[in-house]
């Protein structure tokens, strides 16, 4: 009862998200109006597949499997360098929220420098990111790049698995670990930081100053020995002042890190953190629509979330034109060609 073959329904599915179409209604339309282009590349002998046909499969595929191959073609077309930033943060997709059914999380891994996403690990109903980070870590290659989390992840068993595949780590320090914020927020008081970086941003109809202190003699800290290779403690403070308004406004953050000192670097790091939220997970929710959709039905919205994620990649990736993903994906609707290019066939 076989008609469609596994590599037609997902060349058609990512040229199809990559056209602009969030939708199974919207990827069958898509691969009705462009079969006799998708028979360059495959048979389609039965036609396009109904979207009842690309719910069922997409509900059906092992989830986990196929984040494997996500992460194989991810880690296939990108090349970490020494130092670059891995961004791990998680996600709620609340689209998939309906009676007696949670929204799903997943926790991704995202490179700021090359603006590819590197892999992701659902997080069970029962379970958090402080399980899901460790899995995820597992299945990617980190070694020499610095491993970027928010307070969540500031776990002494995260820190020790980022230093077992011999990459840096920096983690925010927040409530959930109040004695260590404590002693970190004491020490910031007392001493007065060994080096210091300050960087100035002026876009957006704003000011913002940003100053990176950095603390290296932690002789003070209690169960500095728990915490893998701890060198560095990092205070961030922010200062924000609003163009044309007398609103403004000042934070401080507080972070551990395995890093020597080093404000500068460690200044920059954190910074490229929020290309998570900014180039990942943002794009995913305004140009992918991801919380608006009703994907809902078995690993459907797992398997989905991941072919957006490749389409984002080779979008990404396309430099001829400096254009807006929102245009590239209209103008590869339009211009098969420029499908092509996108794609890579």
């Amino acid at each position: 009862n076989i008609k469609h073959s596994l590599p037609e329904i997902l060349f058609l599915t990512l040229s199809a998200v990559i056209s602009g179409c969030n939708t199974w209604c919207l990827i069958e339309e898509f691969g009705n109006l462009k079969i006799a282009w998708l028979r360059k590349y495959h048979p389609y002998a039965s036609g396009i597949p109904s979207h009842d046909t690309l719910g069922a499969f997409f509900s059906a595929l092992d989830s986990k499997k196929f984040a494997k191959c996500f992460i194989n073609y991810a880690a296939a077309i990108s090349t970490h360098t020494q130092g670059d930033v891995i961004a791990l943060d998680g996600k709620t997709v609340r689209g998939v929220a309906s009676k007696g059914k949670y929204p799903i999380h997943i926790v991704s891994a995202f490179c700021s420098k090359n603006r590819l996403s590197l892999g992701q690990e659902t997080v069970n109903e029962k379970e958090n990111e402080i399980v899901a980070i460790p899995k995820l870590l597992d299945l990617i290659t980190i070694k020499g790049c610095i491993v970027t989390i928010d307070a969540m992840g500031c776990q002494k068993i995260i820190a020790s698995k980022i230093r077992e595949k011999e990459a840096d780590y920096i983690l925010q320090v927040k409530d959930n670990q109040s004695s260590l914020k404590e002693q970190v927020v004491k020490l910031f008081d007392r001493k007065t930081a060994r080096e210091t970086d300050t960087t100035h941003d002026c876009d957006h109809g704003r000011i913002e100053k940003r100053t990176c202190e950095v603390i290296n003699d932690l002789t003070f800290l209690d169960d500095k020995q728990d915490w893998k290779d701890i060198k560095t403690i990092v205070k961030i403070t922010s200062y924000r002042a609003f163009k044309g308004t007398e609103k403004a406004s000042a934070n401080s953050r507080y972070y551990i890190s395995s890093l020597p000192i080093n404000a500068k670097l460690i200044n920059k790091s954190i910074r490229n953190h929020w290309a998570i939220e900014n180039n990942l997970h943002w794009n995913l929710d305004v140009i992918f629509k991801e919380d608006n959709q009703l994907k809902r039905k078995g690993n459907s919205v797992e398997n989905f979330n991941m072919m957006t994620k490749v389409a984002l990649n080779l979008l990404d990736n396309e430099k001829s034109t400096k254009k807006s993903k929102p245009i590239k994906r209209f103008k590869a609707s339009l211009n098969d060609s420029y499908r092509e290019l996108i794609m890579k066939v």
